[in-house]
């Protein structure tokens, strides 16, 4: 019977060709809207956990609750101690200490007067030791537009754009005035390895990087740290084994009421990132809801106007004695052949595209001018598991949800008035 009924769809192409267009073009948005929605999500989070929020991070109760202002004199003390607990109770996790800090960049002449200077926000991570995976995680060595990677504490990697408006380029001085972490005066001179583009508007526009040696000892911050990120092995966050982490280090810690004890938050409860969990875990539910709706609207149309351009056909079928039911199931068994069919080539052209997509990009730096927001400035998608199968949901569902309502009509018809019919 699939055989006869497949036949029957192609060869009248009347029958076929616009629901099947239909559920093709819905399958592919549902496709490609997934993987875009995943990639650019996934590359935001991504981008968030390696230069802001860690998986989990650490930092003194007082720091946490300013933690925007960058108050580095609330920062953690006795970070070699807590690094070396930290190994011993979690040891599948890697926990690095970090600084973060704001100053002016002051560039000096070959006479050491000022020749240019600019406001500038900073990232000290360990860049020496080789243990830390931060050169690998921030992508250091692939993001170097002139210079090299530092090799010594006392270097220091400029953002491109920010050393091409102070005229710095690798090599020279550049002197750090900020603040120490007791508050005095910080001034403290640096030698400029290299610039640096990570693609990050956020960073591009004015960031520098040093090693985290160097700035202690710039900042008066000898084994302290302003927080301590940690993440899992396989570079996959885990929400639920985040916050077990976080609760059992808190309790650790629960009967300490000093401000400057250590406190463990996750990504979920930074910046609005619990936001964006959650949305990522529900898209595709949206999604495929979404379009099952609208495509049931249009396929439900189309199987009204079909019902009505083959309402001789029906008429004669029921005459010869075929039940309403036999006929109602063979235009549901026509339903799925088409949106099997138009799911199958959905898919593909949706899958193709992304894939395209996943490996070109698209560069919205353009559009990022000014923004804030850690994201990359080239989206990407992101085609997982689920993108392979997702599009069938809606393009089955749909068609068959359309079919069942506009045939309804099948069992509305008399037998007694079918040759009156006909005769018309």
């Amino acid at each position: 019977m699939i055989r006869f009924l497949f036949k029957g769809l192609m060869r009248d192409r009347s029958r076929s060709l616009f629901p099947i267009l239909t559920v093709t073009i819905g399958v592919f948005i549902t496709v490609l809207g997934h993987s875009w929605f995943i990639g650019a999500l996934g590359g935001m989070l991504g981008t968030s956990a390696n230069f802001e929020t860690g998986y989990v991070k650490i930092m003194s109760r007082a720091y946490a609750k300013l933690s925007q202002e960058i108050p580095n004199e609330l920062a953690l003390v006795g970070v070699n101690a807590l690094l070396a607990d930290l190994g011993k109770d979690y040891p599948d996790w890697q926990f690095t200490p970090r600084i973060r800090f704001g100053g002016l960049i002051d560039i000096p002449d070959s006479a050491g007067e000022t020749r240019s200077q600019g406001p500038a926000m900073g990232l000290a991570v360990d860049l020496l030791s080789g243990k830390s995976g931060e050169l690998k995680r921030l992508n250091i060595a692939q993001s170097i537009r002139r210079g090299r990677v530092p090799e010594s504490p006392d270097e220091i990697l400029i953002a491109d754009k920010l050393a091409q408006k102070l005229d710095v380029n690798p090599g020279d001085v550049a002197t750090l005035i900020s603040s120490t972490m007791n508050g005095n005066m910080a001034i403290y001179n640096f030698k400029v390895a290299g610039t640096v583009s990570f693609g990050i508007q956020a960073l591009d526009k004015g960031a520098i990087l040093a090693d985290i040696q160097g700035m202690q000892a710039a900042l008066d911050m000898e084994n302290a740290a302003g927080e301590i990120v940690g993440y899992q092995p396989d570079m996959l966050y885990q929400d639920e084994a985040a916050h077990q982490v976080a609760r059992t280090f808190n309790q650790q810690y629960s009967t300490d009421m000093d401000d400057f004890a250590p406190t463990m938050i996750t990504l979920a409860d930074q910046a609005g990132l619990d936001y964006l969990l959650k949305m990522s875990d529900s898209m595709g539910f949206i999604l495929v809801t979404v379009f099952i709706f609208v495509m049931s609207l249009v396929l439900w149309n189309s199987g009204l106007m079909g019902s009505l351009r083959r309402y001789g056909e029906i008429g004669i079928r029921l005459a010869i004695g075929e039940a309403h039911g036999h006929i109602y199931r063979s235009l549901l068994w026509e339903s799925l052949i088409i949106g099997i069919t138009g799911s199958i080539i959905g898919t593909i052209i949706g899958l193709s595209i992304a894939f395209w997509i996943q490996s070109q990009g698209i560069d919205i730096g353009s559009m990022m001018q000014g923004s804030s927001i850690m994201m990359d400035n080239v989206l990407r998608t992101h085609v997982t598991a689920a993108t392979y199968y997702i599009g069938f949901i809606p393009g089955i569902l749909a068609t068959l949800i359309g079919t069942a309502f506009a045939g309804v009509g099948i069992y509305r018809r008399q037998t007694a008035s079918l040759f009156k019919e006909l005769e018309v």
